[in-house]
């Protein structure tokens, strides 16, 4: 059975096709409710997949979560780079003394009878931005243990290393246990 994955981010499309070729991306309009648990946004998305038609899915929700703030903006972090872009956020943690953040991917899958989450996350330092490579923060979050950006890392370093990587590969072997439990 084919799995699709629900987005229209080309950026995403590519880096899940690195670990799952087979995966085929549709675009459904659904409502996104706004919040800080990304479990919750998921299975909504998730039920109005399933209601609009059949076919097994996932959605995922990449996050940044800033310790200066609590964790905050969290699954809000496209309005905060919308409303400040990389010099607002790189602004507020110089501002309140802490760089440290968390970057973390959650993989919601819908099977038609359950939901299953998987996560992925990446430790770092908000830095001034550097690079064109990758998306949304990605010149500005170092990982711990590097001296480049994910912004300067070629789309194959990215892919050894991020959260979203993580979160694919947990949801892969998941898929690969459940096939070897039908044969």
């Amino acid at each position: 059975m084919t799995i699709f994955f629900i987005t229209e981010n080309e950026n995403k499309v590519r880096e899940v096709q690195r670990i799952l070729p087979d995966v085929q991306p549709i675009a459904l309009e659904l409502d996104e409710i706004q919040g800080l648990d990304p479990l919750r946004i998921i299975a909504a998305k998730l039920r109005q997949a399933t209601e609009q038609r059949d076919g097994e899915f996932f959605v995922e929700d990449s996050s940044l979560y800033l310790d200066c703030q609590n964790g905050f903006p969290g699954p809000l972090i496209k309005w905060l780079l919308q409303a400040v872009g990389h010099t607002g956020i790189v602004e507020l943690v110089q501002k309140y003394g802490s760089s440290h953040a968390t970057v973390k991917t959650v993989i919601g899958y819908s099977d038609r009878k359950d939901i299953h989450f998987f996560v992925g996350e990446l430790h770092g330092q908000i830095v001034p931005a550097r690079g064109k490579e990758g998306f949304g923060w990605d010149p500005i979050f170092q990982p711990d243990g590097f001296q480049k950006t994910i912004g300067e890392m070629a789309p194959e370093e990215k892919a050894r290393i991020s959260m979203r990587s993580k979160a694919l590969q947990a949801l892969k072997k998941h898929l690969e246990l459940g096939s070897m439990k039908k044969e």
